[in-house]
Formats: C-alpha cells, structure tokens, sequence
C-alpha cells in the first residue's frame, strides 16, 4: 500500500475547517486544507461589495462566539494581526418612541436600564454569567457527561425552555424586547423549544466578553487563524472546489468541513444505507435576505443607545418579532421583518473613507426565497433612524438563493447549517455515537451541522478533529 500524501484532508476553511486543520497540525500530523474559493473563510469574508474604499463583511460581523471561544482563547491570534474592537455597547434594541433597551458590558448597567425588571434580569443572567466559564467546553460541545453537572442542569433547565416562556418573567416592555431580539438570532419560532438557549449565551458572553468587531473586517478572523496554521507548517491550497473523493489526494483522515447535502454529494457512495437516509432526512431552517449599504453618513437613530452600539437589533416589541419569526418559518414575507444590523465603520475607521460609512444587515426570510426584501428593509430602519435613506450611497443586496450560490453550506439561506431545534440539537447531522464520525472509516463531519451549531466559535471543527486523532490518527 502506498504512503498517503497526508495524514489529514480539510476541506473547507470556514472557521471550523480551520479549527479543525490547526488541531490536526497541533497534534504533529501532516495537514493540507482545501478551500474552493480564491479566499479562505466561508462566513469569514470582507470584501468591497458596494463602492471602492467600502469593506463590507459578507456573512457575519460580530464576535462575541469568537472572543468567547474556548478554542481560539488558546490561539496566539494576535500575534498573526488579529485586533477586536469594543463598542461601548454591545447590542441596542429601540422601540417607536425613540427609546431603547441595551446590552453593555456591565450586568449592572443593563439591568438597571431595565427598571423593575432589573432584578429579574440579574436572577435570569447572572447565574449564567458566573458559571459559564466553566460549562462553555460542554455547552458548546457533542452531548457527554458534564465536567459541570450541576451548572449544566441549572443552565439546561433554562436554555431548553421556549424564548416566549422565559420572557414571562419579565414585565416591561424593554425587557421583553431586548430578550426578544437576542432569542431570534436563533432563526426559529419563539415559541420552539431551546429557542431561549441562544439569548442566554449571547447575553451571558455580552457581559463576559463583549461583542467585539475584528479590526478590517470579519476576513481578518480567518486570516490570523490561517496564518497560525501555515507557521505550524500546514498546506492551504485555493481555487479547488472538490465534487468528489476523486479530486483528493490520499490521507488517512478526512474531515468536510460541509453540511449534509454536500457531504452526500461528495462521499454518499462510501456511506452505508442507513446513514444516507439519516443525512436525506436533515433539515435546514429559514433563510436570510442580506443588504450592506455604503452611507455618508451614520445611520441616524433617534435612540442614542444605538448610535453607540455595534449591533442593534430592530423588531420593536416581542409580540412584533415573535410574528415576524413565525411567519418567515411559516412561507410569509414579514411586513415588518426583525432586523439585525451592524455598524462597524463607527469603531473601525478602516472600513469606509473618511466621513463615510458601513451599514450591514439582514431579516430572516421563508427557505430558499428569493424575493427582493430591499424596500421592507428600509422602511423598517427609516421606522427608528428617520432620514436613513437620505443617507444611502450604494447597496448590495443578496436574496436566500444568492446565499447558496456564495457558500453552498448555506443551503436555502440557512446560514446556520441546518435548524437547531429540539429534534436536530442532538442529532446533527444524524443520529450517532459521535455525531462527527460518518459511516465510512476516516470521513468527519466537521460543519456547523455538527454540534454545537452555527457561530464562529470553531468547536465544530475542533471536536471533529479531536475524534479523528482518536480513531484513525493515534
């Protein structure tokens, strides 16, 4: 038997393929990392879309997984040019009379804005902030025995809960608003079931860490994590978009850093029956309708809480994002979506000339969608910036389809890699022992379609590769 060229294929440099090629490197194996496009990142990607001198993120924007990540915190990242940047406030959720709820740094400060809900807030968060140190390894992790069991279970016994359920605690209108927003970042029904388990976690690393925005753009992630990897001595080769086990040299670990469809498109002939049915049966959740605007000005928001923040989620009241939810998972085309939006050329100067600025955002929209969202958009930010259009120099607008057509992980839109209900949250991307092995020797699956879900925090990609040097590379 011939040598293999490797000991260890990635493919795919998404934050989890390249957590998973630096663990393998780590470990003293033999590495190549195999990305399709001309540039590594998957969702990691800053490029000028709208106008020169413009350095919009493609995918995602904000950090707080990343700086909280039990993976990359052991990184010398910095070292290979990565810088975050605080915002004084984290994430701000304005309301139609020009109010607004926020997440700063300090609990305190945030539960105090909240007025009679402040003690509310503090009993729901603080328990989760103290204690997440310590259970992030597990929550952010395939389903095992806890090193934490108690603060596991007292977490579970929350997280698992629906957003509308938890927010029964809370009595103001902010309150509710502000749990609201974090709760659909979920891209679920509020209603559904672990749907409280996504705000717990960004709050919680809110307060912890901060939501912190990466000097030059969200490429400067993948770049420091590249960088590391290739000063370990590994090999990142571009410009190869692999259909097939075929186009692969041999190694004897192979990790896909892609979601189910891919996985089967790629390696379905070397799966057993059973596994290829589970994987046929995965399901992707709703999809986004993406716009990044250049402005020559900042977006001008009535609330002053939002011309501070680096995220500011728009939705109103909870009853008002819990409809709009329901509706994209249900086929329907908000009136008034729940926005997300990002504001980074406020801290970074990099990102737009001077005097100008950087507005990146998306709604959740039905699966695979491919209606233009460009005008509701507005309108639903003119709603809490009045003269935002008056603002606008240049856009760049990507439907669901177009989404796919970038990253074919994103499959129907689904930038998560597949919903996170109660029925998909143990069972990514099938039901298993370790849900990173597939039924062929030496295949892993290493995407966010394995535990723990979407983000940028690499542990996808780090567990996968852990379970590899377990069974094929000891």
């Amino acid at each position: 038997m011939s040598h293999p060229d490797y000991d260890a294929i990635v493919v795919g440099s998404g934050p989890n393929g390249l957590s998973a090629a630096i663990t393998l490197q780590q470990a003293g194996k033999s590495v190549l990392l195999i990305e399709g496009k001309s540039t590594i990142g998957g969702g990691l990607r800053t490029a000028e879309l709208t106008l020169p001198g413009f350095h919009h993120d493609i995918c995602s924007a904000i950090h707080p997984l990343a700086a909280g990540s039990p993976f990359f915190s052991t990184l010398p990242l910095q070292q290979f040019g990565l810088e975050y940047i605080y915002p004084p406030v984290a994430a701000a959720h304005p309301f139609d009379d020009g109010m607004a709820a926020f997440l700063s740094p300090s609990l305190e400060a945030t539960a105090n804005a909240l007025g009679k809900d402040a003690k509310a807030y503090l009993e729901l968060i603080r328990p989760v902030v103290n204690s997440w140190p310590s259970i992030a390894p597990d929550v952010l992790g395939p389903l095992s025995f806890p090193k934490h069991p108690w603060k596991m279970a007292a977490f579970g016994m929350k997280a698992l809960a629906p957003a509308v359920a938890v927010a029964k605690r809370f009595q103001t209108r902010e309150a509710r608003g502000l749990w609201a927003g974090m709760a659909a970042h979920s891209m679920q029904p509020l209603t559904n079931s672990t749907t409280a388990a996504i705000a717990l976690v960004l709050m919680a690393t809110g307060h912890l860490k901060g939501w912190p925005i990466p000097k030059g753009g969200s490429q400067s992630i993948a770049n420091a994590l590249a960088a590391y990897f290739q000063s370990l001595g590994g090999v990142i080769e571009t410009n190869q978009y692999i259909h097939s086990l075929d186009q692969l040299p041999s190694s004897k670990a192979l990790l896909l850093d892609v979601t189910p469809r891919q996985l089967l498109q790629i390696a379905g002939h070397k799966f057993s029956s059973i596994y290829q049915w589970q994987l046929n049966r995965y399901r992707y959740g709703m999809g986004v309708f993406k716009i990044d605007w250049a402005l020559d000005g900042p977006v001008p928001f009535r609330a002053e809480a939002c011309r501070q923040a680096g995220t500011v989620h728009l939705g109103n009241t909870l009853e008002e994002i819990a409809l709009s939810e329901q509706q994209a998972m249900s086929g329907v085309h908000a009136e008034r979506p729940y926005l997300l939006l990002a504001q980074q050329s406020l801290f970074d100067p990099s990102r737009a000339p001077e005097g100008k600025h950087t507005l990146w955002g998306y709604c959740h929209v039905p699966h695979g969608s491919r209606e233009s969202m460009t005008e509701v958009i507005e309108q639903q930010v003119e709603r809490f910036a009045p003269g935002f259009r008056d603002r606008i120099i240049g856009r760049h607008a990507m439907n669901s389809f177009n989404m796919e057509q970038y990253n074919p992980n994103y499959v129907g839109g689904d930038i998560n890699g597949g919903i996170l209900d109660i029925g998909q949250l143990f069972t990514r991307p099938a039901l298993r022992r370790s849900p990173y092995r597939t039924s062929a020797k030496g295949i892993y699956c290493c995407s966010s379609a394995t535990p723990p879900g979407g983000g940028v925090h690499g542990m996808c990609g780090f567990y996968a590769a852990k379970r590899a040097l377990k069974d094929v590379l000891t």
